[in-house]
């Protein structure tokens, strides 16, 4: 028994109820982080499912457009290598109960044509503004998709801690508590019944 593993003085039972309420502390603060990390959580996954939807439609349309606009222009290699790299991303990180959740900006910069006019159409300037859009709504989802799944793994964490605490600590420091205290009072007994008999026979 694990109560049986510690020594069973007054001065070691006070110790263990004073683990155990801070194991119980230590419990309840554990499940109110988890219980706000899920209410985070849930917000985000609605937000991952509706951006999914929409990049898929936008990313529909923009292909749509780019093919079409390979068959009225020929490949459009050329000038699609005429579109500068856009690397106006930066990250940063705000903390949620301990958590590190990325924060995505992007640095917009205005809408300026780099290929010729002349040797486009419509189909390429609509599939180019398609593009953009998903361009937006894939540094939307990569935030939000990577900030649910950091959530997800510290709940999964924080709940094996709270499992911890609940089945093994908690329990342990109540057998400890329950043996000590048992022995203790087994010990008062047998020294008030020694006491009885030590005064019993002084008067006799």
């Amino acid at each position: 028994m694990a109560g049986k593993q510690v020594f069973p003085t007054k001065g070691n039972l006070l110790a263990v109820k004073k683990s155990h309420a801070l194991a119980k502390l230590g419990y309840d603060l554990m499940d109110r982080k988890r219980n706000i990390l899920i209410r985070e959580m849930m917000q985000l996954i609605e937000s991952v499912k509706s951006l999914r939807d929409e990049i898929r439609e936008i990313y529909g349309k923009a292909y749509q457009a780019l093919q079409e606009a390979n068959i009225t222009l020929g490949v459009v290699n050329d000038i699609a290598r005429a579109i500068p790299l856009d690397d106006g991303l930066d990250i940063t990180y705000r903390s949620v109960m301990g958590v590190d959740i990325p924060k995505l900006i992007y640095k917009r910069k205005p809408i300026k044509l780099t290929y010729g006019i002349a040797s486009t159409n419509t189909k390429f300037d609509y599939a180019f503004k398609n593009f953009q859009k998903v361009r937006d709504l894939t540094i939307k989802l990569a935030e939000v998709d990577n900030s649910a799944y950091r959530l997800a793994d510290a709940i999964r964490k924080t709940q094996k801690r709270a499992n911890a605490l609940k089945n093994i600590v908690i329990p342990e420091f109540e057998a400890n508590i329950k043996y000590i205290s048992d022995f203790l009072e087994e010990k008062e007994r047998e020294e008030f019944s020694r006491m009885k008999i030590i005064k019993r026979k002084k008067h006799a």
